[in-house]
């Protein structure tokens, strides 16, 4: 049966705490703005997030359903295995769970992480350099990021240790030949972070493609991003930016806090 097929339970909301309620509607809010700036992948990629309260259990997309249509009652409750803790007629996709496990796990402050397969993201993992300092996103960039060598598809256990490694208590992290991810302490943290990052890629693509000699920060300036990003605060921002962002989606694909 496709995923389409599926209808989603209409008494989820009643099922789950007025907390995780929240963190569903963000969560999905999260998926379709990730669609609505066309950074999905179509099925591909994820956003997790952690349940409110003491339980290490976390929610993620219904596999087969694109971003754009999925409810904060389609989310799936899983485990840290992957597997549902929580009745539900939609399929997951464990694979896909192995890079946010192991982040969730590590990082208490990681209550959501998010991966995309962006087009610019990816260009610019595949440069042997990274991220330049040639704007103002990518000195927000350079304040916290890290880079993980690609190992083929996330599939591997024993790429975990790795990954936590290399991520470290960065907040934007490059996975080389792969694509991007952002973690926050809310939802809201992490897109923002992410659209930063994107953004950073963005311009470094097209500041490439003019053909002219690139601008790049002074050191001295770049060793006061971490300080000056700590003033403006990503988190600050997040919570600032969210309620303006969930507007827009309202007016371009409502609906996604069902």
């Amino acid at each position: 049966m496709s995923v389409q097929a599926i209808k989603t339970p209409s008494d989820v909301r009643q099922q789950v705490s007025q907390d995780e309620w929240q963190t569903r509607v963000d969560l999905a809010a999260a998926y379709r703005l990730v669609a609505l700036y066309g950074w999905d992948d179509l099925v591909f990629t994820h956003i997790t997030a952690k349940v409110p309260g003491p339980g290490h259990h976390f929610l993620i997309n219904p596999y087969g359903m694109m971003f754009e249509e999925i409810t904060a009652s389609s989310l799936v409750k899983i485990d840290a295995a992957g597997k549902k803790v929580m009745d539900s007629p939609y399929p997951v996709n464990p694979a896909g769970f192995t890079i946010h496990s192991c982040v969730h796990g590590a990082r208490g402050d990681a209550k959501c992480v998010m991966h995309t397969h962006s087009v610019n993201g990816v260009a610019v993992s595949a440069q042997k350099e990274g991220v330049l300092p040639i704007s103002q996103q990518a000195f927000f960039v350079l304040s916290s990021l890290a880079y993980h060598d690609y190992e083929g598809v996330a599939l591997l256990e024993d790429e975990k240790p790795r990954l936590v490694r290399d991520l470290g208590d960065k907040v934007f992290f490059m996975l080389r030949n792969h694509g991007l991810l952002t973690v926050g302490q809310t939802v809201a943290e992490a897109f923002v972070a992410m659209y930063i990052f994107e953004a950073a890629c963005m311009v470094q693509v097209r500041a490439q493609s003019g053909g002219g000699e690139l601008i790049h920060i002074d050191k001295k300036i770049l060793a006061m991003a971490q300080a000056q990003v700590a003033k403006v605060t990503l988190g600050g921002g997040g919570a600032l930016a969210w309620p303006a962002l969930l507007r827009k989606l309202d007016r371009a694909n409502p609906g996604y806090d069902a």
